[in-house]
C-alpha cells in the first residue's frame, strides 16, 4: 500500500510539473534587443542663444526649427551597452531669434555633422521594458550663424519602443566649441524622432533568465525520468548508426577499387594505344618539305583506322622541323606539314575535333642539332617530324 501511495505521488509531482512549466514558457516578452543597428529621423531644435543654460525652454525668442524632418542618424549597439552613432541635423536660424548672444537680423543655415558614443543605462538601472535611456559623448562639427567649428559634444535621451523595431528618440546635447574665436558659442540641440531597429540580434532579459532557470529546474526530474528510455534509443540507434557506417565505408572501399580498376584499364589502354600509334613508325619529311611521302601516307593511314575503329579516341598532333632556316620559316614550314597531315586525316574521315594539331617549328629538337651545330643529314632527319600521342580515351 506504501509503495503504491509513492507512486501516486511521484505521478502527481510530474503532473503537477508539467503543468507549471507550461504556465513558465518563455515569450516575447522575456527577450531583449542584444545588439542591432538603428535608423533615425526625425527633428532638431537648436538652442544658440549664447546664455547656454539660461532660459533653457524659452522657445519663442531661442529655439529655431524648420517644419520638415531635419535630422538623421545611423548607428551599431553593442550588447555591452555601448553604441556608436552619425548623425546629421539641418536647421535655420530665423529673424528675431536670439542668436550668439545678439538678436538675429537675417536668416541663416544651421549644418552639422556629428559622432557620438552613448551608454544605455538599463545596464546599470536593469530592464525598463519601454524606456530606455542613455547618454553619451562624441566630437562633431557645426556650420551655424556662418561661422564653422568643432565641437565636444555631451548628450542625454531616452527612448520609448512601440514595437520591437519601432521607437520614439528623445534626447538633448549639449556642444562645446573647441575655438571660440569669431564670436563663436556653446549651444544647446534638442531632437525627437522615429527610431528604427534592424539586423537586432535577441537575448534573454534577467526576467527571462531567471524564468527559464526555473523551468530548468522543474523539467529537470522530468529529464532524468526520460534519459533512462533514451539511452536504452540511444544505443540502439548507435548500433544501427555503426552498422550503415561499416556498410557504407565497406561500399566505398568497393566503389575506390573499382574506380581504381577502372584508372588502370583506362591507363592501360592508352600505353596499348600510344604503343600501337608508335608501331606504325614515324612520319618524316624531306628538307624544306610539307608533302607527305608514300611511307608517312600509310602511318597517317593506319592512324585514321585506329581513330575511326575506336570514336571517343582524341590524339594530339605536333609538327617539327630540323633548325636549318630562320624561326619564322621554320614555324611556318611546321604550320604547312602539320595541314597536309590533317588533310590527309580528314581525306580518310577522321573528323577535325577528333586531332588537337599544333606548329611548333624548331621547338623540342628531339638531339643536340641546333643552330650553328654540325649536324649529318640523318641527325636532322628525325626532327622533320609529326609526332601524334594519345589525348583522350
Amino acid at each position: 500500500m506504501k509503495k503504491i501511495k509513492v507512486s501516486l505521488f511521484v505521478i502527481l509531482l510530474h503532473t503537477v510539473g508539467a503543468i507549471w512549466a507550461q504556465d513558465l514558457q518563455l515569450t516575447a516578452k522575456d527577450s531583449i534587443v542584444k545588439n542591432s543597428w538603428m535608423f533615425g529621423l526625425g527633428y532638431n531644435f537648436v538652442d544658440d542663444s549664447g546664455d547656454v543654460f539660461d532660459e533653457l525652454l524659452d522657445l519663442d525668442k531661442q529655439w529655431n526649427a524648420v517644419a520638415f524632418p531635419s535630422r538623421i542618424s545611423i548607428g551599431k549597439y553593442f550588447n555591452s551597452g555601448i553604441g556608436v552613432e552619425a548623425i546629421g541635423s539641418y536647421n535655420k536660424y530665423k529673424v528675431g531669434k536670439t542668436v550668439d548672444g545678439a538678436v538675429n537680423l537675417e536668416e541663416t543655415d544651421y549644418f552639422a555633422i556629428d559622432s557620438r558614443v552613448s551608454y544605455d543605462l538599463n545596464k546599470i538601472i536593469g530592464e525598463t521594458a519601454w524606456f530606455d535611456p542613455y547618454i553619451g559623448v562624441g566630437l562633431g562639427y557645426t556650420d551655424a550663424n556662418n561661422k564653422g567649428r568643432g565641437t565636444y559634444n555631451g548628450v542625454v535621451g531616452f527612448r520609448t519602443w512601440i514595437t520591437e523595431r519601432i521607437g520614439l528618440d528623445f534626447n538633448s546635447s549639449g556642444k562645446w566649441a573647441m575655438d571660440k574665436g569669431d564670436g563663436v558659442t556653446n549651444h544647446l540641440q534638442h531632437a525627437v524622432g522615429v527610431v528604427y531597429q534592424f539586423k537586432a540580434e535577441k537575448g534573454l532579459s534577467k526576467k527571462g533568465l531567471e524564468k527559464q532557470a526555473q523551468i530548468e529546474e522543474i523539467l529537470k526530474e522530468q529529464q532524468r525520468v526520460a534519459d533512462s528510455t533514451a539511452a536504452a534509443k540511444k544505443q540502439e540507434e548507435e548500433a544501427r548508426l555503426l552498422a550503415e557506417r561499416l556498410k557504407k565505408e565497406q561500399e566505398a572501399l568497393r566503389l575506390a577499387e573499382v574506380e581504381k580498376e577502372k584508372a588502370a584499364a583506362e591507363k592501360q589502354r592508352r600505353e596499348d594505344l600510344q604503343a600501337k600509334i608508335n608501331s606504325f613508325g614515324s612520319v618524316i619529311f624531306a628538307l624544306n618539305s610539307s608533302y607527305l611521302n608514300p611511307d608517312s601516307k600509310n602511318i597517317l593511314a593506319a592512324i585514321a583506322e585506329l581513330l575511326i575503329e575506336n570514336p571517343t579516341v582524341t590524339v594530339k598532333l605536333g609538327a617539327y622541323t630540323d633548325s636549318r632556316g630562320t624561326d619564322k620559316y621554320n614555324l611556318w614550314l611546321s604550320q604547312r606539314r602539320m595541314q597536309r597531315s590533317l588533310d590527309f586525316l580528314e581525306s580518310k574521315g577522321v573528323s577535325s575535333e577528333k586531332v588537337n594539331a599544333t606548329a611548333f617549328g624548331e621547338e623540342e629538337l628531339l638531339n643536340n642539332c641546333e643552330d650553328g651545330v654540325y649536324c649529318t643529314e640523318q641527325e636532322h632527319k628525325i626532327n622533320r617530324r609529326i609526332e601524334i600521342t594519345v589525348d583522350k580515351i
